[in-house]
């Protein structure tokens, strides 16, 4: 599984690695030999004007949140620059995803349910706490050995746009996250189906917590009658050998070169701001010190030292200190605004180029009716696409087994939606008794992924 030959200031990087919007994703093992994850930003992304120091203050703000008991965020250890290259590196394995899972089949319901009531539950602390995530699909959300579900890469997504996504962009992607799970069980479960297509209304009318509480009050419907991560679990663990749960603790991992290891000089960007006037570098015959020359202090140092020196202020009514703490919030948010606005130009052409993630099929299911046919029928057989919310174009075809024809299609999809439903209306005519069976395949994007199911017609 391992890779000797390549690693990260002391992170030993795997051979399993998959693509996303952000850059590369890898498998990797931690220095002290837990299981973790490392993320290589593309550099045609992390390379714009500002998206570096953007990431870094979201991460910053997710170290913030995580120590301060904020739960169900995938903890990051550092992110390090090698030369051009930017890592993100992670304290806790970032595989699989529910996305990996939807893609080797069904999902059990009670797990489903479990998941989206863990993601629901995180996603609303965000939003207490002022942040929103910003990217919710099945790709984000990893699950651990335990089961437990665990949101990855909160934040990211807007700071290389330079947007801040509002809360209901985090709804209506866990609404799809909810419509894809429910496709996922339609088959074997279509009440649980019903019941996450009811959540995932009720998330874009009602709000996350109206959602959340629906499926706790309604889990009757569940097999079993409750929500249990135990399926999920054994999923995770038979997905991924890199499942983990968090038992480790939040406190992020420091980054420790191997010794007679010559990596070049690492540079954590992770050093806190206004403490020093340089990075803390990391690699051989490189110490901690200061660099000679003073750093220019950037924008997104600025503004976390003045959030942080406020939030240590004792305020008086009145007082001197109350004056101050107005004052410095004015001058943040007049920064803030001219920062934003110079950005807005910059990345103007880029974001119209559009940077969401290759359009990839996770996975496809297929329902018909259970019920037996009588003569004469049109019926209407349904197909689902789980897709990880890239926009682009799926080209598929329907099959049947009573005759030759191919019935062929496009579907054009696009961002922050997950799933999509392509029927079929297959009319049968005449006196017989036959088994009908109705294939769909997804051509492109590749590979090729099939399903199938079969109703009963009798005249």
């Amino acid at each position: 599984m391992n890779n000797p030959d390549n690693g990260i200031a002391g992170f030993r990087l795997t051979e399993h690695t998959w693509m996303t919007e952000l850059g590369n994703w890898i498998d990797a093992i931690s220095p002290d030999g837990r299981r973790a994850g490392a993320l290589l930003f593309d550099p045609k992304i992390v390379g714009l004007p500002g998206v570096r120091d953007r990431v870094v203050q979201a991460v910053m703000t997710d170290q913030r949140l995580v120590l301060a008991g904020l739960s169900g965020l995938i903890p990051v250890a550092d992110v390090v620059a090698a030369g051009e290259q930017v890592w993100l590196l992670t304290a806790q394995a970032v595989s699989p995803t529910l996305a990996d899972l939807l893609a080797a089949g069904p999902v059990d319901p009670s797990g489903a349910a479990s998941a989206l009531v863990e993601t629901a539950q995180t996603l609303l602390a965000l939003h207490s706490a002022g942040v929103t995530h910003g990217s919710v699909h099945p790709g984000t959300v990893v699950v651990t050995s335990e089961g437990v579900s665990l949101l990855s890469e909160r934040g990211l997504s807007d700071a290389i746009r330079a947007r801040v996504s509002p809360r209901e962009r985090d709804a209506a992607g866990w609404a799809s996250l909810a419509r894809g799970l429910g496709a996922s069980t339609g088959r074997q479960a279509p009440e649980v189906a019903a019941l996450f297509e009811r959540a995932a209304n009720t998330a874009g009318t009602l709000g996350l917590a109206a959602a959340r509480d629906l499926l706790v009050n309604e889990r009757g419907t569940l097999p079993g009658g409750r929500i249990s991560r135990d399926a999920l679990a054994s999923a995770a663990r038979g997905r991924s050998a890199f499942a983990q749960a968090p038992a480790y603790g939040r406190a992020s991992v420091p980054p420790v070169v191997p010794p007679n290891r010559d990596e070049g000089d690492i540079v954590t960007l992770l050093h806190v701001p206004g403490r020093s006037t340089g990075p803390v570098q990391f690699g051989p015959g490189v110490g901690t010190q200061p660099q000679a020359q003073e750093r220019q202090e950037t924008e997104a140092e600025r503004i976390w030292r003045a959030g942080r020196d406020e939030a240590a202020t004792v305020h008086r009514p009145g007082g001197r200190a109350d004056r101050v703490s107005r004052a410095r919030r004015r001058r943040t948010i007049l920064s803030a605004v001219v920062f934003a606005i110079v950005m807005a130009g910059a990345v103007l052409a880029w974001l119209k180029l559009g940077t969401a993630p290759d359009l990839a099929v996770m996975s496809v299911n297929v329902v018909a009716p259970k019920k037996t046919q009588g003569c004469d029928r049109a019926v209407v057989i349904t197909g689902t696409v789980v897709t990880n919310g890239g926009p682009g174009e799926i080209t598929y075809e329907w099959r049947k087994n009573l005759d030759k024809e191919v019935v062929k299609g496009t579907l054009r999809t696009q961002s922050d939606k997950t799933s999509y439903t392509v029927p079929l209306r297959w009319t049968l005519r005449g006196r017989s008794n036959v088994k009908a069976t109705a294939t769909l395949r997804i051509l492109t994007p590749g590979p090729v992924r099939s399903d199938k199911a079969t109703f009963s017609y009798k005249c």
